[in-house]
């Protein structure tokens, strides 16, 4: 049996470029503190916590609570690439709705370098070294960073099948700098238009520029996850329930079908978002708000099919008609985005749980999206893992 679980706390601060970050016990103490206060507790009341982080050495989550404090939980330490926040949401979700918890902690942070991500263990295989064999197969040796090359040539074939415009990825990354404009917390608050995107420098010719992929980001986020009973005890904010949530991994279409798109993700996305609309028993139609991983322009136009925000093949009308946005059909991702708020990537899950837990209560100030009730996260790391997560405003 399964228990309702609400999210009664969140917390995250400003997300930074590497070197201007303070070290990660500081900032993950810091989201974890905010968290804590907005949920109204203690960190003696919290009974578990789950850790995302990717660069950092084990039990680096101890390390960043002990700064919290001291009091002998569990504490499990995540490691799921760009998914990693909301794994560790997942994970404190579930254990809330199976009875063994009653108040979780899900907290992410990362301290990232400047630069391309790359390999930090090159003495061993790469968990992406079929991923790596099948884009070289499919897009050639393009002199492009391991990210780029990946989410660049899933565009690519997006471009090739159905005839779509460099400038609607670039339509894209406007506007998210017109959503980050009204976050205090993004990275990148300054409005860029579509025109400024298409000029900024070339990465892949014909493919991507610069401003069309986000920023290596150092931060920190929290949600305080918790039961209905343990909710009322204390009396806790219980305006957001996670309705449905679902985590996928890749399946043999990611390498057979031989298509970058499915390279990056596609059907583990589709998966899970299936998933969670049979679960809660509605449609993409339903959908008031979005936060989705938009880590390249291009897997964002990517994620509005295999979201069902729109049909397969109907992204770029989807953007053109701007349905993507307020007076649209769906309000993809308000807070800016990764590309304008910036992806420290294990603190990325959590960062989309805290904006859409302040869409549904209705404090979201400019970002607001008015008359919000449902909303819905997407989350994915390469490797791979895809957490879909919706939200009800009760």
């Amino acid at each position: 049996m399964s228990q309702d679980v609400y999210v009664t706390g969140v917390g995250m601060i400003p997300f930074t470029k590497p070197g201007a970050n303070r070290p990660y016990p500081e900032m993950a103490a810091e989201a974890t503190r905010i968290a804590l206060q907005d949920a109204g507790i203690d960190y003696a009341q919290v009974q578990q916590a789950y850790v995302g982080y990717v660069y950092g050495d084990s039990t680096a989550g101890q390390r960043a609570l002990y700064e919290v404090g001291m009091t002998g939980i569990p504490v499990v330490n995540v490691n799921n690439n760009c998914s990693t926040g909301s794994t560790a949401l997942f994970l404190a979700r579930q254990a809330v709705a199976s009875g063994a918890a009653d108040c979780v902690l899900a907290l992410g942070f990362e301290h990232m370098s400047p630069g391309a991500l790359g390999a930090m263990f090159t003495d061993r295989p790469s968990p992406f070294d079929r991923f790596e064999t099948l884009t070289d197969a499919l897009v050639g040796d393009a002199q492009v960073p391991l990210a780029l090359r990946y989410f660049g040539g899933a565009g690519l074939a997006h471009m090739e099948q159905y005839g779509t415009q460099l400038s609607t990825f670039a339509k894209i990354r406007a506007k998210a700098s017109r959503h980050a404009s009204n976050n205090p917390l993004a990275l990148f608050r300054t409005v860029v238009t579509e025109d400024e995107v298409m000029a900024s420098p070339l990465m892949w010719p014909g493919v991507m520029t610069r401003l069309m992929a986000c920023p290596p980001t150092c931060g920190a986020a929290a949600a305080i996850v918790c039961s209905s009973a343990f909710a009322e005890r204390h009396g806790l904010d219980r305006r957001v329930r996670i309705k449905a949530q679902a985590m996928t991994t890749d399946r043999a279409v990611s390498f057979e079908s031989r298509d970058m798109r499915e390279v990056v993700g596609f059907s583990m996305a589709r998966d899970a978002a299936q998933q969670v609309y049979e679960a809660a028993g509605v449609g993409p139609q339903d959908i008031d708000v979005v936060e989705l991983h938009d880590c390249f322009a291009h897997n964002e136009l990517l994620s509005y099919e295999a979201l069902g925000l729109c049909p397969v093949g109907g992204a770029e009308q989807f953007v053109l008609d701007g349905d993507n946005s307020y007076g649209g059909k769906v309000v993809t991702n308000p807070s800016g985005g990764l590309l304008s708020k910036g992806h420290p990537l294990g603190a990325t899950g959590v960062a989309q749980c805290t904006e859409l837990v302040q869409q549904l209560r209705g404090t979201a100030d400019k970002r607001q999206v008015e008359g919000a009730r449902l909303a819905l996260q997407h989350n994915l790391g390469l490797g791979g893992a895809c957490v879909v997560t919706l939200y009800e405003r009760v």
